[in-house]
């Protein structure tokens, strides 16, 4: 429930109706909030509201009297997917289980703001390029994943504040955007009703797309999600703000994704890891809600928790076009003018911590690869980047005799329209499906070796589309529908062409290009080490092409029936042409029809049923759905003290170690440890799924840990040990896969802790790259620096972000796995950057001392590792408040 300070609170009017508020200039005067970024104005306004006790350190830091303090940050709702949802409905139903054991109430433990589930991960491109593939994937996602989503309907039943987004609506990112953001919340459970901002975290690191209409909201990871939908706050340091001034226009042809791209190069080069960015200036108030949507959901990939659009008649366009009520558009411009919340033109610039500029006119069609978002590329330069990173091969192939034609070096395997950050976007999908509806009338076709394929982020999407003329155009060239998810872009990309698989076996070296936000190697399929990302036009495109080093200034794309080259200019449609069809073709009465069903879902959902029992009744058998072993036996106290002594490092890694390489998303092999694990249960090797769908599922998940191919542990000979993390075991006497090297040190009553270079943990929020760690015996990650989420999902599992000091690097401290490790200084934690020293005793007797620094954000942060992780944590807070009622708190209307 809301908590309003009375004495400090004011009511407005808007038509007939009354509403209260908290105003901002009781708070902070004219000037004050004049400089104060859109997003801090947001962030004080929660602060007075929600935790008025912390106003006044925060109010301190904000006039410049201090230099850090936390910010008690209280979201009014939580978003999550279904792999990282079904994970926290396990821990949720193991944490009922503890609170009970230890005498408690499991049924006072409920959320206690409203929690939404989109399931969108889990359905796969295994079909394509037919009619029936929607129908198909479908088919197989409800098949293999039945027992989820009666995991699922037993949280609908048994936990309250809980509401779901079926399988085969959308996108997480696209439905918060089109129908769940209210960007003011009205509060009806007091009475008059309460207004503020919507605010939220969402456990998905791409939530900052949400940013795009003003609204503030980060990605965090699981565990601190669940923490939120128990009422903690979500606190975090008082936020860097950096300030990007966006100034001209972008040319004609130039797209919001190349803008994305451009935008994530320079602010990953200058640095805003833990920063928040805001945009503003003449070219910001200029660019359209859906290229805003793509520069703010690309967030994580140049590294700020948020990346903010604030509110303006672009915002309040998109809320009246996505089908919001006339009526709630009146609230939203009222409040928000009232609280200075909105930008208008002409308004003076806050004043930011650190300033950027661009000029939008300098940006250029664009792709990024071809192996980390940020490395953006000319669309002339692609053919460059690619041989570098892939030297022709020694041996012409010929004609090749499944596809009948000469497989080019460089082939693209995987063409798919897919993700968030552009299928929302109409401009860009009308692009596309115009330049799929010219090759097709002039007779080109996608090259027979591509995996062609069409996921968008919502119903509303191919509905517009066919509306357009547009939906058959992408199938003439392949790209039938094969989903409503995330798909390709999140590693659901299912298999290759066959032929193709076994090109890879031969050595041919194929690529993917994606409309999606991550390309990491191996990350969109395990047999594609590069990838790019690039527009859904440009998708199209190199589908037609059919090779990664296709020059499109100079070389055709094919020829007429008439013999007459055509080339990508005379395909690409005029921003004119774009814009008339999208004004003519995208309405709100779809968003609101849309948006009536999202909650439906299809027959098969409809017909499955779940338990309904306030705990939940495990099955030994399941592959699936086990209670974790992190939850089980929990004392009511935690241990008195935080120690590591004598403990040995299990992997020396290098830079930009991410969650992927720590734990995989894709698709279980028949070779690995976890598909031997699932066949001594019976499963056939079709239905092994993907790693991201048995998340709730610990003995699937440790077998997955550091089994990435890229993935090379430096404590090893270059010569010894396979693909993926392989160690030492404890008495030295074999080298293993870590999996089965981690339980002798276990056994042997030794501590673990893995050294890593700069950006550890990169990537997606998943917090199963903390759990699997916790599970493998990691106490502690020694690493040059560390990314937002990844750190705070280390503390939540209970393991120490330990980092080296200032100019330090892994490399400076060459280990051979016979050393211990010691950690000095652990008796005294306090917010902050926490001096320790890291004792280094070698097999000789000789010790080195390290200084390095533990870097705790929040006192809850220091509770966490106390409690050893959040979860043990929120145990017993809740077993010394169980009560035999339950909190409840109403959604808003």
């Amino acid at each position: 429930m809301t908590t309003v300070q009375t004495s400090e609170s004011n009511e407005m009017a808007i038509e007939q109706d009354s509403y209260r508020y908290l105003p901002l200039d009781s708070i902070l005067t004219p000037d004050e909030i004049a400089a104060a970024p859109y997003a801090v104005r947001i962030l004080i306004e929660n602060v007075a509201r929600r935790a008025p006790a912390s106003l006044g350190t925060v109010l301190a830091r904000f006039r410049g009297e201090t230099t850090e303090c936390e910010l008690p940050f209280h979201p009014n709702r939580v978003m999550l997917h279904d792999t990282t949802c079904l994970p926290a409905l396990a821990d949720f139903a193991a944490m009922r289980d503890s609170v009970a054991e230890l005498g408690g109430d499991p049924g006072a433990l409920q959320p206690s703001i409203p929690v939404d589930l989109t399931v969108d991960h889990s359905v796969i491109a295994e079909e394509y390029g037919t009619p029936d593939a929607l129908t198909a994937n479908l088919n197989i996602d409800f098949r293999r994943n039945s027992e989820r989503y009666r995991f699922i309907k037993w949280a609908e039943r048994s936990v309250s504040n809980f509401g779901v987004i079926p399988p085969g609506t959308g996108i997480i990112h696209q439905v918060n955007m089109e129908s769940l953001a209210t960007a003011v919340w009205v509060d009806r459970s007091t009475e008059p009703p309460t207004l503020h901002p919507d605010v939220l975290v969402a456990t998905d690191s791409h939530t900052p797309m949400i940013n795009s209409i003003g609204i503030v909201g980060w990605g965090v990871g699981g565990l601190q999600g669940q923490a939120a939908m128990l009422g903690e706050p979500v606190t975090i340091q008082y936020p860097t703000v950096v300030g990007v001034r966006l100034t001209g226009r972008l040319r004609s042809g130039v797209t919001g994704t190349d803008l994305a791209l451009t935008l994530t190069e320079l602010l990953r080069a200058h640095g805003v890891i833990d920063k928040f960015v805001e945009f503003h200036g003449d070219g910001a108030l200029d660019l359209g809600w859906a290229d805003r949507a793509a520069v703010s959901n690309m967030a994580p990939e140049y590294g700020a928790t948020c990346a903010l659009f604030p509110t303006d008649e672009q915002t309040l366009r998109f809320l009246e076009l996505s089908g919001r009520s006339a009526e709630h558009c009146r609230i939203v411009r009222t409040y928000l003018d009232a609280q200075r919340m909105m930008c208008h033109p002409g308004s003076p610039a806050p004043t930011y911590d650190e300033n950027l500029e661009l000029d939008l006119a300098e940006v250029e069609p664009s792709l990024a690869g071809p192996r980390m978002p940020h490395e953006r590329v000319a669309l002339g330069d692609v053919p460059a980047s690619f041989r570098g990173a892939a030297p022709a091969p020694s041996t012409d192939g010929g004609v090749d005799p499944v596809f009948g034609q000469k497989i080019p070096h460089g082939p693209i395997a995987i063409a798919a329209i897919t993700s968030c950050t552009n299928t929302a976007n109409p401009t860009l999908m009308v692009q596309a499906g115009l330049l799929a509806q010219r090759a097709a009338a002039a007779g080109l076709t996608s090259k027979p070796w591509v995996k062609t394929s069409l996921s968008p982020g919502s119903k509303v999407v191919t509905e517009y589309l066919s509306e357009a003329g547009l939906l058959a155009s992408f199938e003439q060239l392949g790209f039938y529908t094969v989903g409503f998810g995330c798909m390709t872009c999140i590693g659901n990309s299912g298999p290759l062409h066959p032929r193709m698989e076994e090109l890879v076996d031969d050595g041919v070296v194929p690529t993917a290009v994606l409309s999606g936000n991550r390309n990491f190697p191996g990350r969109v399929n395990p047999r594609l080490g590069l990838g790019y990302l690039a527009s859904p036009p440009l998708v199209v495109a190199y589908a037609l092409a059919g090779n990664i080093l296709h020059d499109f200034d100079t070389d055709p794309l094919g020829h007429r029936a008439d013999g007459t080259a055509v080339y990508l200019r005379d395909l690409w449609p005029s921003d004119t042409e774009v814009a008339d069809i999208v004004a003519a073709s995208v309405r709100p009465d779809m968003f609101r029809k849309n948006t009536a069903a999202i909650r439906t879902g299809t027959a098969e959902w409809r017909e499955l049923s779940g338990q309904s029992a306030i705990r939940f009744d495990w099955d030994d058998r399941s592959t699936y759905i086990r209670r974790p072993t992190y939850l089980t036996g929990l004392g009511a106290e935690p241990s008195p003290t935080v120690t590591i002594t004598g403990a040995r490092a299990l992997l020396v890694l290098g830079d930009n170690v991410t969650t992927d390489h720590i734990s995989p998303a894709g698709a279980i092999q028949p070779n690995s440890a976890a598909a031997e694990y699932l066949r001594g249960f019976g499963v056939r090797p079709r239905d092994f799924n993907q790693y991201s769908t048995r998340r709730s599922n610990h003995e699937v998940m440790i077998r997955g840990a550091f089994t990435n191919p890229a993935v090379r542990n430096r404590l090893l000979p270059t010569e010894v040990g396979g693909p993926g993390g392989w160690a030492y075991t404890a008495d030295r006497s074999r080298v293993v896969p870590v999996f089965d090297a981690a339980p002798s040190y276990r056994e042997a009553g030794i501590p673990l802790v893995i050294l890593a270079g700069k950006n550890y943990g990169a990537g997606s929020s998943r917090d199963w790259a903390a759990k699997s760690q916790a599970l493998l015996g990691v106490r502690a990650v020694v690493a040059e620096s560390f990314e937002r989420i990844h750190r705070s999902n280390l503390i939540g599992m209970g393991i120490l972000p330990v980092q080296f000091g200032d100019g330090d690097t892994v490399t400076d401290h060459p280990l051979d796995g016979t050393e211990t490790l010691s950690f000095d200084g652990l008796d005294r934690l306090e917010v902050g950057m926490n001096r320790l020293t890291l004792r280094i005793t070698h097999a000789d007797g000789t010790e080195k001392s390290v200084p390095v620094r533990l870097r705790l954000d929040t006192r809850n942060e220091i509770a966490y590792l106390r409690h050893n992780g959040t979860l043990p944590y929120v145990v017993r807070k809740a077993l010394a408040h169980s009560t035999t009622g339950r909190p409840t708190t109403g959604r808003h209307s």
